[in-house]
């Protein structure tokens, strides 16, 4: 893909400034890992980042900004951004660990901040964290202060690796990786019958994920009886 290919669709558009080429070329292929992100141009200065988004093709939804660029402070393009007019979502990926660059880039709006070194399942914990906000403010009007603060919540996040005592990352990964290419919605029963576990063990670690907003929860009808609780990866088709 070209610095400047625009693709259609519904996915986020990903613009990635970084400096050192190697790192950029790792953020791709992080990002093309991802399923509902596609990467629209990579640059490696604050003057190429904001002639991209001064392009009105080029369809940037988020940027992955590094902070300590040869021309400009990752700040500097954030400012000049939002003087531009430009709404695009900006989360830090940097080695900028000065806590009063994380006050500022906070107040500029970073919605995220990453620090490098990092690996794969935490940037992907970011992105993923990131879709589900922006599908949960898709909406025109809150319905009240419990969707704001659930939207803020998701935006905000956990570690990936800190569960509920009793569950573990390795059956988190099972029940994940059964739901999340799923087209349709699973029941307890069953995502239990496909990762080997008991129903209520695999409604604990849905339930989990409904609360941390990586999946909705939805009711199934068409049986005799109470209707059934299927969970939905969210933006899944």
């Amino acid at each position: 893909m070209s610095e400047n290919d625009v693709e259609t669709g519904q996915d986020i558009g990903v613009l990635i400034v970084e400096d050192e080429p190697v790192a950029a070329d790792a953020h791709r292929a992080y990002l093309e890992r991802i399923p509902g992100f596609v990467v629209r141009a990579v640059v490696h200065d604050g003057a190429g980042a904001i002639r991209v988004l001064g392009d009105p093709t080029s369809a940037v939804d988020l940027v992955l900004l590094d902070m300590h660029l040869p021309d400009l402070h990752g700040l500097d393009v954030v400012r000049a951004m939002r003087t531009a007019g430009h709404r695009a979502d900006v989360i830090a990926v940097t080695s900028a660990r000065d806590l009063e660059v994380v006050r500022a880039a906070v107040s500029q709006g970073v919605v995220q901040y990453l620090l490098k070194p990092f690996t794969f399942a935490a940037l992907r914990d970011k992105l993923e964290r990131f879709a589900a906000y922006r599908h949960q403010l898709e909406g025109d009007v809150a319905s009240g202060q419990h969707e704001v603060d659930r939207a803020l919540a998701t935006l905000r996040g956990t570690d990936p690796s800190s569960l509920p005592k009793g569950m573990s990352l390795e059956s988190m990964d099972a029940v994940v990786a059964v739901l999340r290419p799923s087209d349709e919605g699973l029941s307890a029963a069953e995502v239990a019958a496909k990762v080997g576990a008991s129903r209520v063990t695999a409604r604990r670690y849905l339930e989990h994920l409904a609360d941390s907003a990586l999946v909705v929860r939805r009711s199934r009808y068409g049986g005799a009886g109470r209707p059934e609780v299927e969970y939905r990866w969210v933006g899944a088709s």
